[in-house]
């Protein structure tokens, strides 16, 4: 006896946008359990849909003797089967309609149970497909309830969810407010599917500036990285594909009308745009921004370490409020960015690596270094050298004036790693003894820098005596001690011209 589903199969596909597929899908779960429940199995049974709407099932029945009948299910007495089919004959099977009405109650609870059950998960896996595909988009919706500070959002066919970690603390809303956010993540729970939506992801601000500048939206300017701290700054990197076209003018649009909208969008947080360059030293100055930066000298290009130098009104412009504008800038550049006065700057002391990189960028890479801190020793253990300033000690001369006793008491350094230390000193640095500087020193106070004057003998009283700056030259002098004339002269190096 066959069912009329056909407002049932319309109001399915009206209301919960289930395809007429599906809707058969859930209709033949649904009888096939009823038809289990009541007789145990459903192996023999067929659900059938006519055209006209109408859905039947069917069982296949076994022809036998009328005496054979072990199985009421899939067997069928003889005269019965030649009621239905007068051809019918033993052996042969049969599909003999069910009356739906012969169906228990159980049968017909476990039927809606599993139609609703169908149903949901239907709706699932529909609404998964549709909202995994919208990860990172904007979706707009509306307040609905507020719940250990979650605010649940009506998105129409859903409802989703923003966690209170990803609110703004600038935003509070209202019910029935309309919300923008980006949807983050698409989860399949137990209860349903879940909607997870945030307002504080940097991709939320990318995905503004789509909607309001074309140029991002064609990919004719690009944002090379986001970076922010949600209720308080936002800086974002930009270039252009095309010469013509200015890429931070077209994100802030004409009188700053599309920045203004985006800033309006965030509740008034603070964004600043600045130009992607390839360059760290001219990224760094960018990043920087609102301050103006001077200078910029790389420390350790390995390690990603800078320096920037501003002047000392714009120090605290460059730090920003707690440090915010050089933390966003060190994420926006992947460097660690130091910033120092143009008094502080010339007041440290260079680090021997960057002292090196200085004189090989001005030709002076021949010239002799004075080393004297440990740290600045080429190929020293860093570990080493911290040890050794945790200690108190800075300076090689220090280091080398210590008594074996002070060495052994030294925390963190091993007997070792000392001995390394004292063969890299010898192997980089020439060590002047005291008496030697000392008297090195006077010789340079009595000669004014020059050779030290040449001492000589008199032939005559054989007393010895320094010649003068004048005798030095060669010719004819007199003894200051016996007047004896005597005449000096030198013999000339080989290749020297006469």
């Amino acid at each position: 006896m066959g069912i009329d589903m056909s407002e049932a199969i319309r109001q399915l596909n009206q209301e919960r946008g289930l395809s007429e597929e599906l809707i058969h899908k859930t209709i033949e779960d649904m009888l096939l359990a009823a038809y289990r429940k009541c007789y145990g199995t459903d192996e023999n049974a067929i659900v059938r849909f006519e055209d006209d709407g109408f859905v039947s099932i069917l069982s296949r029945k076994k022809v036998v003797e009328h005496d054979d009948v072990y199985n009421p299910v899939d067997e069928i007495d003889l005269h019965e089967a030649r009621e239905l089919n007068p051809d019918a004959d033993v052996g042969d099977e049969l599909l003999v309609d069910v009356d739906t009405r012969e169906f228990n109650r159980q049968s017909v609870q476990l039927a809606k149970q599993t139609a609703h059950q169908s149903i949901r998960e239907i709706q699932k896996d529909s609404l998964h497909s549709e909202f995994k595909d919208k990860i990172g988009e904007i979706v707009i919706g509306y307040y609905q309830r507020e719940r250990n500070g979650n605010i649940y959002v009506d998105l129409g066919k859903i409802e989703g969810i923003l966690p209170k970690k990803y609110q703004s603390s600038r935003e509070s809303y209202h019910v029935n407010d309309r919300i923008k956010a980006l949807i983050k993540e698409v989860n399949k729970m137990p209860t349903g599917l879940q909607i997870v939506l945030s307002r504080t992801d940097p991709d939320f601000v990318r995905a503004i500036f789509e909607l309001e500048v074309p140029e991002v939206y064609d990919d004719t300017v690009e944002i090379h990285k986001i970076v922010r701290e949600a209720g308080y700054r936002t800086k974002l990197a930009v270039y252009s594909n095309r010469d013509d076209v200015d890429p931070v003018g077209a994100c802030v649009g004409l009188k700053g009308v599309r920045i203004q909208a985006v800033i309006k969008e965030l509740e008034g947080e603070k964004i600043d745009i600045l130009k992607y360059d390839p360059d760290p030293r001219m990224f760094i100055k960018n990043a920087l921004s609102p301050a103006e930066v001077k200078d910029v000298i790389i420390i350790d290009d390995k390690s990603k370490k800078a320096l920037a130098v501003v002047s000392g009104s714009l120090l605290s412009v460059a730090i920003g409020k707690q440090g915010l504008n050089v933390r966003l800038a060190n994420k926006l550049t992947d460097w660690m960015i130091d910033v120092k006065t143009e008094a502080q700057f010339d007041e440290m002391d260079i680090a021997a690596e960057s002292r090196r990189a200085v004189s090989e960028l001005f030709g002076d890479a021949d010239t002799e270094e004075e080393l004297s801190r440990i740290s600045e020793l080429p190929g020293v253990d860093a570990a080493v050298a911290q040890a050794l300033l945790d200690n108190g000690i800075d300076y090689i001369e220090d280091f080398l004036d210590l008594s074996q006793e002070q060495l052994d008491a030294m925390e963190n350094i091993t007997a070792e790693q000392i001995e390394d230390l004292r063969k890299l000193i010898d192997e980089s640095v020439e060590i002047i003894e005291e008496g030697e500087a000392e008297e090195y020193a006077q010789d340079e106070a009595e000669t004014g820098g020059e050779d030290t004057a040449e001492e000589v003998e008199c032939p005559e009283c054989q007393v010895s005596f320094t010649l003068d700056a004048a005798g030095a030259s060669g010719g004819a002098i007199n003894c200051p001690h016996c007047g004896a004339e005597l005449e000096l002269s030198y013999e000339k190096e080989e290749g020297q011209e006469e």
